[in-house]
């Protein structure tokens, strides 16, 4: 075996462990179930639960818009607490420069958050 080769067998072991024990972790569930009868669809497995309108109607009907408005307002605030635990960490090498512009950021979304409180975003019927 060429020295090159002997150098990349550990890669291919592992990739041929990775690809073998991806297959059991996921193909053995389906196995099971397929064999078991959990995958027997009825009307409450089939029925609509995030959106609130059904799945498999017309595409081109109107909904409710509020919903997406939610998520892109829970994306916003989680990615501020993302940006919170760097800034929270260095805060002693940023000093007081770092401190304000944080605080720059965080003013910067409360005004959003109040503008899109007032603007009824959050209110849900």
């Amino acid at each position: 075996m060429p020295a090159i080769a002997a150098e990349y067998l550990p890669i291919l072991l592992f990739l041929i462990v990775a690809i073998a024990l991806s297959g059991v972790f996921v193909g053995l569930p389906v196995l099971i179930s397929n064999l078991s009868g959990a995958n027997k669809p009825y009307a409450d497995k089939l029925s609509e639960y995030e959106s609130g309108f059904p799945a498999f109607s017309d595409a081109r009907r109107q909904f409710d818009v509020r919903f997406y408005l939610v998520s892109i307002l829970f994306i916003i605030f989680d990615l501020e607490v993302a940006f919170l635990f760097p800034w929270a960490v260095s805060l002693g090498q940023t000093g007081v420069f770092g401190w304000a512009s944080m605080m720059t950021f965080l003013g910067i979304l409360t005004i959003g958050f109040i503008y899109e409180w007032k603007k009824g975003a959050l209110d849900w019927e």
